[in-house]
């Protein structure tokens, strides 16, 4: 079917320069969230004239653009997520963000790229394979749930549906043009903790006038550790992270309330639900023991990114003949970040795998860093991986993968 691999990564480096500068389009003026107008209008402009049903989502600003082949066969979801984080950049980059406060911190536009030059590839072989590659464009990763909203609008159910979805993310730390993956839990669920304290203010000199919340935060902090170390199985990992505490306002008075915020992160929903129930046991304890009210907040965020183990393989024998077997890397352990890719995952069976950006030029800043750069060569690697995922699936599945 497919022309072989090593043609289609030459395809993949000749579009590369086009691919760079849409992904510097993007990278200087980067949005948030769910509305990305500038980032639609910019992808929607980098498909022009391409043979593809374009489906534009009512509450968000995603895109589905479907391309099909000369006849019916299966259906493969290829996604890119598009949104910047709230982040002052500071790379020193002729191309840095012109927005104050906002930036591609975490790769979403090099995603972007390798995805819209992906559906050239695919384009150009349309004749050549049966069935359809969905080609999703979707905002509002960090943290806005953009996947759920566009999967309640239909995304795993409109026709056709597809029968497995595929990722890719880049890694700054890992080498260029490497594939990371694993079977199973490749990324954590995320979850807000948030602990309110009410004590009763009073003057600095005389606490046993008062019921200081502060010390009971702090003790909360710690034991919040402890149950971590000494409750959670080790074998099935939990982090807890106090990441804000606020409290008072003067060095005099002893404030009357505190609060704490922070995150949860697992790799099963068994830790999930434990470790939840044994943070609520903790914090009220410890409030109670003080004479201080608490109210706790544990609100879910994305779940366990999963990975099927046959899809997950699958991706690894496809990359290894795209890029080589020792470019390909099988994680050890999943990574503790979480991704909205979770729930197209829970309705399709599909894997993400990490595609290594790291640059040469200067000191690897990891993701979510404002220094953080990449090496753009390497997405010539993740725009053929692709169309190779797409070609092959669509020609073998992954059960008679050769």
């Amino acid at each position: 079917m497919d022309r072989g691999f090593s043609t289609l990564l030459g395809e993949a480096k000749r579009l590369l320069p086009e691919a760079i500068e849409l992904r510097r389009r993007i990278h200087r003026r980067p949005e948030l969230g769910l509305e990305l107008p500038l980032t639609r209008a910019a992808v929607l402009e980098s498909l022009a004239g391409l043979p593809l049903e374009l489906e534009t989502s009512l509450k968000t600003s995603g895109v589905v653009a479907t391309l099909h082949g000369k006849g019916r066969g299966r259906t493969i979801l290829l996604r890119a997520d598009m949104d910047a984080l709230p982040l002052e950049e500071n790379t020193g980059l002729d191309f840095a963000s012109e927005r104050k406060g906002v930036m591609h911190a975490c790769g979403h536009d090099a995603h972007i790229a390798m995805l819209a030059a992906a559906a050239r590839l695919l384009a150009a072989r349309r004749e050549e394979f049966s069935g359809s590659v969905k080609l999703l464009f979707q905002p509002g990763e960090e943290g806005f749930g953009g996947a759920r909203i566009l999967i309640g609008e239909g995304l795993l159910e409109h026709e056709p549906r597809p029968e497995g979805a595929f990722a890719i993310h880049v890694d700054p730390t890992l080498p260029p043009g490497c594939v990371a993956t694993r079977p199973g839990p490749i990324m954590a669920s995320g979850d807000l903790l948030s602990i309110d304290l009410t004590g009763k203010g009073g003057h600095a000199s005389m606490p046993h006038h008062a019921v200081d919340p502060i010390p009971v935060a702090c003790e909360i902090v710690l034991a919040l550790q402890s149950l971590v170390t000494r409750r959670a199985d080790a074998f099935d990992p939990v982090v807890v992270s106090i990441t804000r505490v606020q409290a008072g306002s003067t060095d005099n008075v002893i404030p009357a309330t505190a609060h704490l915020l922070g995150t949860i992160r697992t790799v099963s929903e068994r830790a999930r639900r434990s470790v939840h129930e044994g943070v609520r046991r903790v914090v009220l304890g410890v409030a109670a023991a003080h004479e201080v009210e608490a109210k706790i907040q544990l609100i879910d965020g994305y779940p366990v990114t999963v990975n099927h183990e046959g899809f997950a393989r699958f991706a690894q024998q496809v990359a290894s003949e795209l890029a080589g077997s020792g470019s390909v890397i099988e994680m050890k352990t999943p990574i503790m970040g979480a991704e909205d890719f979770s729930y197209i995952l829970q309705g399709v069976p599909g894997a993400m795998v990490f595609l290594g950006v790291r640059p040469q030029a200067r000191e690897p800043a990891p993701l979510h860093s404002n220094r953080m750069v990449l090496d753009e060569n390497a997405l010539a690697t993740g725009i053929a991986l692709h169309a190779a995922m797409a070609l092959r699936f669509l020609e073998h599945g992954i059960d008679r993968n050769p």
